[in-house]
């Protein structure tokens, strides 16, 4: 099997046996994952990205996954607005969990396809998406063809982390990317467990500049410091335990994970001809929006 293939086959897995992951929490405005999402691109709350949805009369969630934030651009776009939704693998999942939305359309297609019939938008959202396919920027060039004059589109990808945290990562990806889905999902519960033990060691930990591990000096938790440096053992208690060995198997089984800098994002929006208007690198990822001219 390609890459590719089992990448796909990755998140139809994970899709199909998680319907609902983070779902409630993306839309609950108390919720860790909710301010995440709404931080990471430059709002301080929900007011502030129902100001930025004013006036956009087409949306699109590109790679939509299980539609969680396609349901969080439905309930901020003005009531005018057409929202539009794509996955490759989690198109039939999102259709059920946004069934009772009368004004989202989704679609099964492949972001590095054909996207045409979609026609312009004056936003796309593409987030968590582009580092799983075989050609990143190639992705964000098709989906900047999609938008219309003065639109904007906003990306996050994961970005080149610590030395011993990236060796890590590949590891264990390596370890974990050929088994069955419930094999790969007994080694993530075993890992979301580190985390939550970790999490609930309620130290921090000082730590000096360590420039040959990547680590800057600052007050860490004790699991995020190993998450940040070491590997991802991810736990939120937010979320039941099944939905963290998920998010855990999300990093660790799909082939295809590439890592970039900022430099990077700012070349392909530059290639792309977009102007960028917003950019944030936290210690996981790194989200850029650019416009195209009017």
């Amino acid at each position: 099997m390609t890459r590719e293939g089992q990448t796909a086959t990755t998140f139809r897995e994970k899709w199909a046996n998680n319907p609902d992951l983070a779902f409630r929490q993306t839309l609950d405005e108390g919720s860790e994952i909710h301010r995440w999402i709404l931080g990471r691109n430059g709002f301080e709350g929900p007011r502030e990205l129902t100001e930025f949805l004013a006036g956009k009369r087409r949306v699109l969630d590109a790679g939509c996954g299980n539609g969680r934030v396609t349901a969080l651009l439905d309930r901020h776009a003005p009531p005018e607005a057409e929202i539009v939704a794509f996955d490759l693998t989690a198109a039939d999942v999102a259709r059920a969990n946004l069934e009772d939305v009368e004004r989202v359309t989704v679609h099964e297609l492949d972001l590095l396809g054909d996207l045409s019939e979609l026609g312009r938008f004056d936003f796309v959202y593409c987030q968590e998406v582009l580092h799983h396919t075989g050609d990143p920027e190639g992705g964000l060039r098709n989906l900047a063809g999609l938008l219309a004059p003065g639109g904007e589109l906003a990306i996050y990808v994961y970005r080149r982390k610590a030395p011993v945290r990236e060796f890590t990562d590949d590891y264990v990806r390596d370890r974990l990317s050929e088994l069955p889905y419930e094999e790969a999902m007994e080694q993530c519960r075993a890992i979301a467990r580190l985390g939550k033990e970790l999490s609930e060691v309620g130290a921090t930990v000082s730590v000096p500049d360590i420039e040959a591990l990547g680590i800057e000096a600052g007050d860490y938790d004790v699991q995020r410091l190993v998450y940040h440096f070491f590997m991802k053992c991810f736990w939120n208690d937010e979320l039941d335990a099944e939905a963290n060995a998920a998010i855990n198997f999300d990093w660790y089984h799909p082939q295809l994970c590439s890592r970039h800098t900022l430099e990077e994002c700012r070349d392909w929006f530059a290639g792309a001809g977009l102007e960028v208007t917003w950019e944030h690198v936290d210690p996981y990822g790194i989200t850029v929006r650019g416009r195209r001219g009017g």
